[in-house]
């Protein structure tokens, strides 16, 4: 090996002296293979399938074709698991788990011995949980996307899951619709492998990655059913060795201003509130702050282009043939950094000027856009002073600017019981406020802050209001919604002391929320505020209540925070 290349974690590995390379060359060619094999770079394929993820189904397969484009480039592949976090199955919340997740991939990572890696992910908190555990690890890796489904169709509708989920559930709920509707529905919303096909958080995080420079163009919107998806995976494979061979590791291509370029992206597409919260976390663990100030900055500056539902009427197919996001970064070059690298080997400009538009009511040019700013808005005032978001793309105009009186709701039991209540006090002008609901109080800070619009209201005509929380929404919802509210109800913050009749002021354009509370009121009522029990005593909960930091902090635990580039050199064993 010559000075001017990378220290090889495997071949220092299997050529360890005595016992211990005596040992791991044995073991390995117990699997079947030989010495050839084992003076290859070794690519770890880091595969989150599981039959309790639906949006992995298909993953043992994309892992398939990683593999064929690893040995292709001569590289020597092995798979490996890791916690695979369901939106759907997982309870309370796949939120919970993401830290646990990040763990998990950070240590399979550094622990044995492979020169790089392919994550390979697709539903929600998969993606920012396997970068998050690779930028710590800080070893050469490439994202992999299982890829979005297929549009839905029903009776001439193309449906989303789950923005149709939600919105016929609250037609169900209203009366318009009929149970065998309603279940012919369920048939029909959600027909493919895949994750959400709408512009939810996984799509949302998927696409992040193409702007972060982490994964190869076609990563966000291929279709998971599409072929290029596979041949996509090999590409990915191909590409892997060599980053493995010049030791490219992430600390190096994701920069601050990858960061920047990846929320521009957020603010074009309309994207995930959620995003708010992973990317601080994935850049708290390359030493780079993103202050919710700058989402806010990025956003008034970048215009809405990507007609996306639930934003605007499109989905992912959609924009898949309209250019996909590579399409969108062309559109968006003006705003972005430009030279910044990727791990194509070309920078983001050359790789976004080889992308064509194909259809401009998907993708709209930058000098006409669908809204003049972006997606998403960051809110201040005193009932948060350390921030709250909101995605304004997706709510109603007219309450962009709104005041009206808090129902309060405890937690989301509270809810359960009393949203249907006739005699609950509530009208059209009434702010649904959620306590107890953030990264403390949820546990885990579960997408519960799309409240329920109450059925008597419903059935009056009502299909949005003012709602806001400590907690998140799937970046498939949609409305009038204020939320990751910080600090938390559940450790103090000033969404604890809101109760039934205040009055609270919504006011998006200025960028405020604020609680007309006097400020003796709010200090006595502050003097009798008890924090509610912890969920947890033991274990694994435990420790997430201890550790986990707030919505703007990105919810990691305050311990993950930073890099420990993994070693080249093993540790002995014998």
């Amino acid at each position: 090996m010559s000075a001017a290349q990378p220290a090889s974690r495997s071949r220092a590995f299997f050529n360890e002296p005595h016992v211990a390379g005596f040992t791991h060359r044995a073991f390995a060619k117990a699997m079947g293979f030989d010495d050839a094999d084992l003076a290859r770079p070794v690519i770890g394929i880091c595969n989150t399938y599981s039959e309790f993820n639906n949006c992995h189904a298909h993953l043992r397969e994309l892992a398939e074709a990683a593999k064929r484009g690893v040995w292709q480039a001569g590289g020597f592949p092995l798979e490996f698991p890791t916690i695979s976090l369901g939106e759907i199955f997982l309870s309370p919340t796949s939120m919970l788990h993401r830290n646990l997740a990040a763990m998990d991939t950070e240590e399979m990572i550094r622990s044995n011995p492979m020169d790089g890696v392919v994550l390979l992910t697709g539903c929600d908190k998969t993606t920012p949980a396997a970068l998050m555990g690779a930028f710590s690890a800080d070893l050469p890796c490439i994202h992999l996307s299982g890829g979005p489904a297929l549009n839905g169709h029903w009776r001439g509708q193309t449906l989303g899951a789950c923005t149709d989920c939600r919105r016929m559930t609250a037609e169900y709920t209203a009366g318009t619709i009929s149970a065998e509707t309603y279940r012919e529905i369920e048939e029909n919303v959600f027909r493919s492998r895949g994750h959400c096909m709408v512009m939810g958080t996984a799509s949302t995080m998927n696409s992040l990655t193409e702007a972060l420079g982490i994964a190869l163009p076609g990563n966000g919107a291929t279709p998971a059913t599409d072929a290029a998806r596979l041949r996509l995976a090999e590409q990915t494979g191909r590409r892997i060795v060599a980053l493995a061979q010049a030791g490219l590791r992430p600390s190096s291509l994701v920069t601050r201003h990858a960061f920047e370029n990846a929320i521009t992206l957020l603010a074009a597409l309309g994207g995930s509130t959620n995003a708010v919260v992973h990317l601080p976390a994935m850049a708290g663990r390359l030493g780079i702050e993103l202050p919710l100030e700058l989402f806010d900055q990025i956003s008034r500056r970048t215009p809405l282009i990507a007609n996306l539902r639930p934003s605007g009427q499109y989905q992912m197919e959609d924009l898949h043939f309209a250019g996909g996001i590579p399409a969108v970064l062309k559109e968006l070059l003006p705003l972005l950094h430009g030279d910044a690298m990727t791990v194509s080997g070309r920078t983001l400009a050359e790789m976004a000027q080889a992308a064509e538009v194909h259809d401009r009511d998907v993708i709209r040019p930058l000098g006409e856009p669908l809204q003049p700013e972006g997606g998403l808005a960051i809110l201040r005032g005193n009932l948060a002073p350390d921030g709250a978001v909101i995605k304004q793309a997706a709510a109603t105009p007219a309450l962009l600017r709104h005041r009206g009186r808090a129902v309060v709701f405890k937690n989301f039991a509270d809810v359960r019981a009393r949203i249907d209540d006739p005699d609950l006090p509530v009208t059209p002008e009434s702010v649904l406020v959620l306590q107890n609901s953030g990264p403390v109080g949820g546990p885990g800070m579960p997408e519960i802050g799309i409240l329920p619009i109450p059925q008597k209201l419903l059935r009056a005509g009502v299909r949005d209001m003012v709602r806001i929380s400590d907690a998140r929404m799937s970046g498939t919802a949609y409305g009038t919604i204020v939320l990751h509210i910080a600090p938390e109800s559940a450790v103090g913050g000033p969404l604890a002391l809101v109760e039934d009749g205040d009055e609270i002021e919504l006011d998006v354009a200025n960028r405020r929320l604020d609680l007309h509370v006097s400020e003796d009121e709010l200090a006595r009522r502050r003097a009798a505020w008890q924090p509610p029990a912890p969920a947890y005593v033991r274990g694994y909960g435990r420790l997430y209540l201890q550790h986990v930091t707030q919505a703007p902090d990105g919810a990691d635990f305050d311990f993950l925070r930073g890099r420990d580039p993994a070693q080249a050199t093993p540790q002995p064993k014998f």
